[in-house]
């Protein structure tokens, strides 16, 4: 890299707008959206998507809720040409969904694409021409009047090839876009649009699209709205117009651009499914529908099956989804942090009991509303701290660890997990808990165990295995439990201790429902110890806990 970036490129010039508005303004209503993934998404792969791919992928797109499509390059090849008929003369298109079609403004390309179109219900042709001194100098090499030329006369063959369309019952919309038109002086595409519009000649009733493509990303998004807003305030038969957005992310700005353009007075946008196009892609157009979504307000598209709907993507592209895209990212839902976690258990748990306005920490929308499951908002690492140990325990099996125990236990699971050098699963933290409290047999182990009780006295009579030496011990107390822990002080040996907590839970339902029972002890020296123990009869549960807890005090 260089030492002086300045001596190789240069600041982007801002826009002269000292009343700007966008600043001030909310976005209240979703635009109008259209799809290009079967265009520009599609001319973006190494292998372009076959006729049947992109039929499977266009009908994912009708089940989204696009009503515009931009389904091709038709005059490109006979693959782009043969996907327009087939979609026409297999009547796959719905009656409220208008495909649209690119072309460049050259007669030979414009006269293929009309004839790709005969006999489609609503359709909107898409003519385009490069517009920024760089691709006029560099490119074309003609001046601005020749540049605006180019535009007036493809405008003007499509205009006169109309009625092959429309004779037919096809409703027809235009669309010009000034390609580059971030990269070009506001008052060259407003000019060169107006030419167009000066042929096409748009009303309120009957509007053209005015696509202004942030091409390549040269300005902050601040400035691609203040481009926007100019053309709005400045252009011609403005209520004739219905103003597109059609950004790329080459600065890695394209939803905020995107969105700072709906501000400014866009009524459209084009993109993509998760991004896909060109270089670094298009406007991502879940992002920007969900992040309407997060704010409550109805984007006008369904994302309910986001899991099938990256399958498709990634069936039909060969791309495929990075782990930390927004929203639809294996990872997005997921907490590694201890801290993060035990605020999504939290707020989790808060919003099943209230139902009320979503606001669970670091979740911007509930996952289970794109078909996302909660097991998979909470993953355990080296990282992770007890709020998600507890969490994958209680969410996959069901085991409520008491608060105290949970910090117990968590940093017990964290050095194993930490030597294991990887995540974890519920199944694997289940298996730890077992070994680390069910499974705790040493130095005592229960064989059989008996209490009954005569005026509150219970008397409790039981056989250990300690050391490998079965051995029978007796014992009283005011319950089971302190007949059993006073039989092992006094019969058995162990060291003095007393139970602090006791709580129990039910594993599962029926007759032969698994018990659990948790137990906390306290030793001599004040150190406090849990134990767990599991049966089908809850008594035997909480003396095995009892017995779990003094083998681990015990060590």
């Amino acid at each position: 890299m260089l030492k002086s970036p300045s001596s190789k490129y240069q600041r982007f010039d801002p826009v002269t707008l000292p009343n700007r508005r966008w600043p001030s303004q909310t976005i209240a209503k979703a635009p109008i959206w259209c799809s290009v993934d079967l265009r520009d998404g599609n001319q973006a792969l190494a292998v372009p998507m076959n006729v049947s791919q992109k039929l499977d992928m266009f009908d994912a797109l009708v089940k989204c809720g696009f009503k515009e499509i931009e389904v091709g390059f038709p005059s490109a090849s006979n693959t782009e040409f043969s996907f327009n008929r087939r979609l026409i003369e297999e009547n796959r298109i719905p009656d409220d969904v208008t495909i649209q079609c690119l072309v460049q403004a050259r007669e030979d390309l414009i006269e293929k694409t009309i004839q790709s179109l005969i006999g489609a219900k609503k359709v909107i042709i898409h003519m385009y021409n490069s517009t920024s001194p760089a691709q006029r100098k560099y490119v074309f090499g003609k001046s601005k009047e020749e540049i605006i030329a180019v535009a007036v006369k493809g405008a003007q063959m499509i205009q006169d090839r109309l009625h092959r369309l429309t004779e037919g019952g096809t409703q027809v919309m235009l669309q010009y876009s000034p390609e580059s038109f971030s990269a070009t002086e506001v008052e060259f595409a407003k000019d060169i649009s107006e030419a167009v519009m000066g042929v096409w000649k748009p009303t309120p009733q009957h509007k053209m699209i005015l696509n202004l493509p942030d091409t390549v990303e040269v300005c902050m998004p601040n400035v691609y709205a203040d481009q926007i807003e100019w053309i709005c305030t400045n252009i011609q038969n403005r209520d004739s117009l219905i103003v597109s957005l059609h950004t790329h992310n080459d600065r890695g700005t394209g939803t905020a651009a995107t969105e700072l353009g709906l501000l400014a007075g866009a009524d459209r946008v084009e993109g993509t499914l998760f991004g896909n196009g060109e270089r670094t892609g298009n406007l991502d157009i879940v992002q920007v529908a969900m992040n309407l979504y997060m704010h409550g307000l109805d984007p006008q598209l369904d994302f309910s099956d986001m899991n099938g709907l990256i399958q498709m993507y990634e069936r039909t592209t060969g791309m495929t989804v990075p782990p930390r895209q927004p929203y639809a990212g294996e990872l997005v839902f997921t907490a590694f942090s201890g801290s993060h976690q035990d605020a999504i258990k939290k707020g989790l748990a808060g919003y099943e009991q209230h139902k009320s306005v979503w606001d669970v920490p670091y979740l911007t929308i509930d996952p289970n509303d794109i078909g996302r499951e909660y097991r998979e908002v909470i993953r355990v690492n080296s990282q992770s701290g007890k709020g998600g140990v507890a969490y994958l325990l209680e969410s996959e099996f069901g085991i409520e660890l008491p608060k105290d125990m949970q910090r117990e236990f968590g940093p017990i699971a964290n050095d194993i997990v930490d030597s294991l050098g990887r995540e974890v699963s519920g199944a694997e933290l289940k298996q730890m808990f077992w070994k680390e409290y069910i499974e705790r047999e040493t130095p005592f182990t229960l064989h059989h165990f008996h209490a009954d009780g005569v005026d509150g006295v219970f008397t409790c009579r039981c056989s250990l295995v300690i050391n490998g030496k079965e051995r029978g011990i007796t014992g009283q107390g005011n319950g089971p439990i302190a007949a059993f822990a006073d039989a092992l002080v006094q019969d058995a040996g162990a060291a003095p201790f007393e139970v602090t907590t006791y709580r129990e839970q039910s594993l599962s339902s029926g007759t032969g429902a698994s018990a659990l029972a948790y137990i906390q002890i306290k030793t001599v020296a004040g150190k406090l110890v849990w134990g767990a123990g599991t049966d089908t009869n809850i008594e035997l549960a909480s003396i095995k806990a009892v017995l779990s807890a003094v083998n681990r005090a015990e060590f």
